[in-house]
């Protein structure tokens, strides 16, 4: 390998890590951080052997562990919990307390406490105040103040609603009532977010943690530049294959950005890729972990929990339209390179496939173990815990990915410190569904989309792209799915929309907004490995990703791109997507063998509209004109100067 282009991994050290190699300030607080997050993953790996718990109780344990550890490493006022402490530092400490007493007292007598349900206590209503607030605390540390304000904005419409105006009028709710709901019951922070998260996002976060600890970011990417640098624009198509490869294991755009980003970055740049063009492919490539299944951005679980259908058949339903969708950077990158001619790396610069194979293919077992088990019929609790046993058992077969014990410890650290912010996100996101509910503001919601509509599909298709945009830009993906669930989703449903189309549409357009400017932040990161303009950046990314805009329309008219209809349907979807979404690459990259004309680009956006409709004449017809186009555009290339292919 010597003189070989190869990524080695480099990471930040998780908290362990730093207390075994130097003794940081403040080592109490780190060991008791590092030690809690441990005890959570131990505590979800006996769970998912042992079988779960009374919910209420399994869920707010698991919130506990989360908001103590939150507070540890998320300190008041300071950036890290390295930073010397000031003198409101006592606050965290309260709440830790506080986090401490209120779970004290939810599990002291458990049956009790279900009991008085509908019935509060002075007590009850006390601690539940101070849980919600103890929450919005914890959010705003962990996801921001966009979520706060959004989750605050309900909660005080929720009890005042007669002082609002519009379809946000309505009778007033006691707090009594409030907490009882969002507190005491498992339909508000308890409720179905933090359900999902506690019994299987968490575990494959954890899964993905373990096996990114046994080496598997540098087998993914170290293999997909073996496949595909070679070839024209090969960097560029190794950060979309490497990205895809990470994208089973990571649901995070910016994570993966600064994770595969580093290497392939300035790979691309090294060939001839200007730096906002490789910048835009690793923020689009990476954004594309949350749409491609198993893990989609921890959303599949809830999408499935919402729907009350299986896991898998949600990530049957993502699978075509993610690969549609890497599939069209896929040609865009090529295309790019190609009308730019650059230059190409030797075979002798880039790690060896067999060689890679060896060292770390017997990883891809464990990715197995999960399909398979799916597959079968198992849980997904059952099918991440023995695919956690089996990275650790794989990991023995080969000197460079055998798991020791300090590196098991750093790796059931990171996943659940990787966990806090999302299950924090997914119990603040219960705070707003309860308050939806309970204030019949859902409902209302529902109906002025339908009204507003007046039947054009369209146009509620329209305010819900808009609104998941626009929430898209302060919340996570998760808590914007889950909003736009409770308000918007039954809107379509009530016009038609096949249920899980309408889940994924809101979906996609929620998560979109990691490349879409004013505010791009997988296009920002990227932009800063790059050092390129950071909105020209996010523009090309805009451009880049267009796919993500276009697909979840496609899906929503036709359906059987989601599996939904006969195996005819899905096959014409599938066959008219895919010629659509290259016809549209051709109008947006302008090249094909060779410049395409400008009115040459008109007449192919016509065949790539007609594909996406659908009805099998119009996607006939756009096969005839796109057949037309392209030999027409072959024969030209053939008379012109040559030109790379």
């Amino acid at each position: 390998m010597a003189g070989r282009v190869a990524y080695e991994e480099e990471k930040n050290p998780t908290i362990l890590q730093t207390l075994l190699q130097e003794r940081p300030p403040h080592y109490i607080v780190a060991f008791f951080a590092t030690s809690l997050s441990i005890s959570l993953s131990l505590y979800h790996l006996f769970i998912s052997y042992a079988g779960t718990v009374e919910a209420h109780a399994f869920r707010s344990t698991h919130l506990a562990f989360v908001l103590v550890v939150a507070f540890l490493i998320k300190p008041l006022g300071r950036k890290s919990w390295r930073e010397p402490y000031k003198w409101y530092s006592f606050i965290d400490f309260a709440l830790i307390a506080a986090v401490i007493i209120i779970q004290v007292y939810t599990l002291y007598d458990i049956e009790a406490f279900i009991f008085r349900r509908g019935d509060l206590t002075n007590w009850d209503l006390w601690m539940g105040t101070a849980m919600i607030f103890i929450l919005l605390e914890a959010t705003r540390r962990t996801v921001g103040w966009a979520m706060v304000l959004i989750s605050g904005f309900f909660l005080l419409h929720t009890a005042f609603s007669d002082h609002f105006f519009w379809i946000f009028y309505g009778p007033p709710n006691s707090w009594f009532t409030i907490v009882d709901y969002l507190f005491m019951r498992e339909n508000g922070i308890y409720g179905i977010p933090l359900m999902v998260m506690a019994t299987y996002i968490f575990l494959f976060i954890l899964f993905g943690a373990i096996l990114m600890e046994s080496g598997a970011g540098r087998f993914f990417i170290n293999l997909a530049l073996a496949l595909t640098g070679s070839r024209r624009g090969g960097p560029a198509k190794a950060s979309i294959v490497s990205s895809a490869l990470m994208a089973t294991v990571s649901g995070s755009a910016v994570a993966n950005v600064v994770t595969t980003g580093t290497f392939t970055i300035p790979l691309m740049k090294k060939i001839g890729y200007r730096p906002r063009f490789a910048a835009a492919v690793e923020a689009c490539s990476s954004s594309g972990g949350q749409i491609m299944p198993p893990v989609m951005g921890a959303a599949a679980f809830i999408i499935a929990e919402f729907l009350s259908i299986p896991y898998l058949k949600v990530c049957l339903a993502a699978f075509f339209p993610a690969i549609l969708y890497f599939f069209s950077i896929f040609i865009m990158v090529h295309f790019e390179a190609a009308k730019n001619d650059l230059a190409m790396l030797e075979k002798e610069e880039l790690p060896n496939a067999k060689e890679e194979l060896k060292r770390g293919g017997h990883l891809f077992i464990s990715l197995a173990v999960i399909i398979g088990l799916l597959v079968v019929g198992y849980t997904p609790m059952y099918a991440a815990f023995w695919a956690i046993v089996s990275v650790l058992a794989l990991s023995f077969m080969k000197k460079e990915t055998r798991m020791s014990p300090q590196r098991l410890l750093s790796a059931l650290e990171d996943g659940a410190t990787k966990a806090i912010p999302v299950s924090i996100a997914c119990a603040c996101a219960g705070i707003i569904i309860g308050s939806v509910f309970v204030s019949g503001l859902g409902l209302k919601f529902t109906n002025l989309i339908v009204t507003i509509a007046a039947g054009r599909l369209w146009m509620a298709l329209f305010l819900t792209m808009i609104a998941s945009l626009i929430l898209g830009m302060g919340l996570t993906t998760t808590a914007v799915y889950i909003t736009v669930a409770a308000l918007v989703i039954p809107a379509l449903v009530k016009m038609g929309v096949e249920p899980i189309a309408a889940h994924l549409f809101a979906f996609y357009f929620g998560l979109v907004s990691a490349i879409t400017p004013p505010v791009a932040l997988a296009a920002f990161a990227a932009a800063g490995i790059a050092n390129s303009n950071p909105m020209e950046t996010g523009f090309t990314s805009f451009r880049l990703g267009i796919a993500k805009y276009i697909l979840p329309f496609v899906f929503v008219y036709g359906p059987g791109l989601v599996f939904v209809g006969s195996w005819i349907e899905i096959l014409r979807a599938i066959v008219a997507t895919t010629l659509g979404l290259f016809a549209l690459t051709i109008v947006t990259e302008g090249w094909l063998y060779d410049s395409v004309p400008i009115g040459a680009r008109v007449l192919m956006f016509v065949p790539s509209v007609l594909l996406f409709l659908p009805h099998v004449h119009y996607n006939l017809v756009g096969v005839v004109v796109f057949v037309v186009l392209v030999g027409y555009l072959k024969k030209k290339s053939r008379t012109s100067v040559p030109a790379a292919t």
